[in-house]
């Protein structure tokens, strides 16, 4: 077991790790490899990093309250908790620790659980959501994105916009030609005030459109902001409608705050199939922004992307052509596994949907003649969700399924009305779409022994085909 730090201890590391760490964006100033711009960024999000990481350490505890369990050292390497707690002065930006609160606002709470011998109840789906904190991003990391992948995707970016302007008012071949000057120039050296140099290669004779490429290149985001994970959170919930409580929450508490969000979880293009939601919200002070990037996972699939996670990283790394073609390999399968991540997700779903059955049937009993129902509020409505036409078109042809007895209740304590046995469908396939991912296989079924499973398969390939015909 690691010897604790002292405060005075942690704050002399942090502070001469934050020494470092300018030196390093200083000589890559010098050297060209970044610009002016770029460093003042870079410096601002290096500089009193124990500041920032408290900020860090506030945000989670306006969310969520204090932990509900020891804080924990965590390893990257293995992707787990180090059996070693820590207290908050050991916290520090150099290392990330692991910790489990609880969302208050969970619109799935004590729903999902199993009753054992006697009066035990183990819960099934809880309220705990498992928070890892990310130690500070290795600054070499960041000059690695800045000038790499994310300048690449900043020249792609001018490069398009620079042409889609130009052949708006003039010849495709003469806005083609510009633009691949444009890359070629931009690819020469680091340059970030694309207007500058765009007009400076179109020269006279495009006055016309100079207004207009000036203010669309001005909306092209710059290399050194696509950088938002120098500091970073992974939040684990257990179901999709948490995450997307705690999303909403977030939105809510602190509008002024909230950089972006990116939703994913029903995302089907997405090469890698890979099913998250992304929050940036801004810790900075004093008019300085500075991004946190918090994921939103749900656990089921957390643990299929430790499988594949250094899939991506060799990838990143591979140099020769065979070691590219091995990673690729490896992506697919990666690809694959994060599929199956969707399925065993999906699998737990359906056992909470065949939790839930009986429990609403007799909560249909319970509440008659008082007009109160058990199950008002539940699932919460979540402004991230389908559009209501799938609903719609899933009611619809809900509504047929049960008139012609393909869905009724078998086992209900007395029997029920169709209109009684309707609502009860139609709650069911409204936790299955807020619950749910839908996935690409099309000839993939959850088991359909139980009227759950039947009801699962007949909302989720409704699902696909609102998809499929979108898609064409």
């Amino acid at each position: 077991m690691s010897t604790p730090y002292s405060e005075g201890l942690v704050a002399d590391l942090t502070a001469e790790h934050d020494r470092k760490n300018l030196r390093i964006i200083d000589d890559a100033r010098k050297s060209g490899r970044i610009n002016d711009e770029a460093a003042k960024y870079l410096s601002e999000l290096y500089s009193d990093s124990m500041q920032w990481f408290r900020e860090v350490f506030y945000f989670l505890g306006k969310c969520f309250g204090a932990p509900k369990a020891p804080v924990m050292r965590y390893d990257y390497a293995s992707d787990s908790a180090i059996d070693e707690p820590i207290k908050v002065s050991d916290i520090n930006p150099l290392s990330p620790y692991i910790v489990h609160h609880r969302l208050d606002a969970d619109p799935m709470r004590n729903q999902f659980f199993t009753s054992g011998a006697g009066h035990k109840i183990d819960l099934a789906v809880s309220s705990i959501v498992t928070v890892i904190v990310g130690a500070q991003k290795n600054v070499e990391r960041a000059l690695d994105k800045v000038t790499g992948k994310y300048y690449a995707a900043y020249v792609d970016e001018v490069a398009e916009t620079v042409y889609r302007v130009i052949a708006a008012h003039e010849r495709e071949a003469s806005a083609r030609a510009v633009a691949d000057k444009i890359r070629a120039k931009l690819n020469e050296r680091y340059i970030s005030t694309p207007a500058e140099t765009v007009l400076s290669i179109i020269g006279s004779g495009h006055e016309n459109i100079a207004v207009e490429l000036v203010r669309e290149l001005d909306k092209v985001r710059r290399p050194r902001m696509r950088l938002q994970d120098v500091w970073r959170v992974k939040c684990l919930f257990d179901l999709i409608p948490q995450a997307r409580t705690f999303i909403e929450r977030v939105c809510d508490m602190m509008p002024d705050r909230i950089l972006s969000v990116r939703d994913n979880f029903y995302d089907m293009k997405n090469p890698r199939n890979y099913r998250d939601a992304k929050l940036i919200i801004d810790i900075g002070k004093g008019g300085h922004v500075v991004p946190m990037e918090i994921i939103c996972q749900v656990r089921t699939f957390f643990e299929f992307e430790r499988k594949t996670h250094g899939n991506y990283e060799i990838l990143r790394r591979a140099e020769s052509k065979q070691s590219v073609n091995n990673a690729e390999n490896n992506i697919a399968i990666g690809v694959r596994e994060h599929e199956l991540g969707v399925k065993e997700y999906n699998l737990m779903i359906c056992q909470c949907l065949e939790d839930l059955f009986d429990r609403v049937g007799w909560n249909l009993l319970y509440s008659q003649g008082n007009g109160v129902s058990m199950f008002d509020g539940f699932p919460k409505p979540c402004k991230l969700y389908y559009p209501t036409k799938i609903l719609d078109i899933i009611v619809d042809k809900l509504d047929g399924a049960i008139e012609n007895e393909v869905f009724r209740i078998e086992n209900a304590p007395v029997k029920l009305t169709q209109a009684q046995e309707s609502q009860i469908f139609h709650f069911m396939a409204r936790f299955i779409l807020v619950a749910a991912m839908p996935y690409f296989q099309h000839d993939w079924t959850v088991p359909s022994e139980t009227m759950a499973g039947k009801l699962f398969n007949f909302v989720m390939t409704e699902v696909q085909r609102y998809y499929k015909k979108s898609n064409k």
